[in-house]
């Protein structure tokens, strides 16, 4: 079974807001509320799913759910750029397969 190698982006330009919404809907966040009384996490898309993160900017997930992925990151202004990849052992045990 191959995986999805996604590599993605804020453009130069963007608010500085861009990058730090992008990585909360994806990854998610830990959060408080009520100065530190309440502390909980906010999931992200990947929370849900089997990923491998490489290094800032590259993902990778399983073919089937790189869609979703690449779909979440236009929406949000990325850059993006996707290849199929032939997993290593390490990876498969990583995403579940």
């Amino acid at each position: 079974m191959d995986g999805a190698l996604i590599a993605y982006r804020i453009p130069a330009g963007s608010p500085n807001t861009a990058y730090g919404n992008l990585v909360k809907k994806l990854y998610g966040q830990e959060t408080s509320a009520q100065g530190g009384r309440y502390k909980y996490r906010r999931r992200g898309l990947l929370n849900g799913m089997p990923h491998r993160r490489l290094i800032r900017g590259v993902l990778i997930v399983r073919g089937e759910d790189a869609r979703k992925v690449v779909s979440l990151l236009k929406e949000l202004g990325a850059e993006v750029h996707v290849r199929t990849v032939k997993l290593t052992v390490e990876d498969r045990k990583e995403l579940g397969l």
